[in-house]
């Protein structure tokens, strides 16, 4: 039984053939996959597929890379399609210095906004982190992010980073890069991790795994990043399905 935390259905790239992508998935052990919607559109499809399959569940809120667009009515909207039963956490939210379509205080702002709404919300936050680790912590601390914990997306950070977040209530999710040869960072985090921190995601269609890094990744490719974080960690595969699987499972609130 496996869990994708984090996978994009969603997208654009599924229009053709998201069904046989879905059935490759059961086949492969995965149990539930978890779709993000960040703007209006990955939103709306993400709640038209939650109705859609049992067993794919949703996080919605807003992309920093487009925090520019977002406008007060998004927030409420969001924040009205979080009381749906199988929106289980805000996000995907954070920073994102690599783009600079959105200017970093508006990026910022909009990311304050989001840890509010969870919190009236009481669901878990998913955090994406582009080179902008040091501000992203530091937003955290002083907005009191601990009181709905969540998960900090495809990590590629330092131990010590990884570790200040999971004091702050958070899980750490590894997704293809852990399996990238020259991923030296990732692989030596990965094997710190505590079982009870640690999630699994692919990140889908994006961060494919080896060994099919280069095309379209999907939600059976999970088993990838599994098989490599109970490698590193010399444990047998069965031990990281079930632990990640629970722990997914806590975080979201999933029966």
């Amino acid at each position: 039984m496996l869990i994708d935390t984090h996978a994009h259905l969603n997208a654009l790239q599924y229009k053709e053939d998201l069904d046989e992508v879905i059935e490759r998935a059961l086949a492969e052990g995965v149990s539930t996959i978890v779709v993000v919607g960040f703007d209006r559109e990955t939103i709306t499809r993400a709640m038209e597929l939650v109705d859609q399959y049992d067993f794919i569940y949703a996080t919605i809120g807003w992309h920093p890379v487009d925090a520019i667009d977002m406008k007060e009515e998004d927030l409420i909207w969001i924040e009205t399609l979080s009381k749906h039963p199988k929106v289980v956490g805000i996000g995907e939210m954070g920073l994102d210095y690599y783009w600079d379509k959105s200017p970093k205080e508006i990026q910022k702002e909009v990311f304050r906004k989001q840890i509010a709404l969870a919190k009236r919300v009481k669901l878990p936050i998913i955090i994406h982190n582009r080179d902008a680790t040091a501000d992203i912590v530091e937003i955290l601390k002083e907005e009191h992010a601990e009181e709905v914990g969540g998960i900090m997306h495809c990590f590629t950070g330092s131990y010590e980073i990884a570790k200040q977040c999971m004091d702050m209530n958070f899980y750490i999710s590894f997704g293809g890069p852990v399996t990238f040869k020259n991923a030296k960072q990732p692989k030596e985090v990965a094997v710190q991790i505590p079982l009870d921190r640690l999630l699994i995601e692919t990140d889908c269609p994006y961060l494919t795994p080896h060994p099919f890094r280069g095309k379209r990744n999907e939600p059976s490719y999970v088993k990838y990043v599994a098989e490599q974080i109970a490698e590193l960690k010399e444990v047998e595969f069965e031990e990281i399905a079930q632990k990640t699987s629970d722990n997914a499972k806590r975080i979201f609130g999933i029966k």
